[in-house]
């Protein structure tokens, strides 16, 4: 089982844009998706090559990742 701080939101921005004393992160976007209403967020780096720019997605678990969530698939259920 991972520690919960290794997916925390700061640690996959470090991991994903290694930023730096000198190259900020800024928060661009931030919502929840239509579907599931799972929270995300959009992190962006400025480097003089260009900018860089992630998208990352709360998980039910309360982790943060760069891939969404599975979708919440329809079950049928007999009782």
């Amino acid at each position: 089982m991972k520690n919960s701080n290794e997916l925390s939101l700061r640690r996959q921005v470090e991991k994903w844009l290694a930023p730096g004393p000198t190259i900020p992160v800024h928060v661009t976007q931030f919502s929840r998706t239509r579907r599931g209403r799972r929270r995300y967020v959009c992190v962006e780096t400025s480097l003089p090559a260009g900018s860089r720019a992630l998208f990352f997605f709360r998980h039910a678990d309360g982790q943060w990742c760069v891939f969404p969530p599975a979708a919440d698939s329809p079950e049928l259920r007999f009782t």
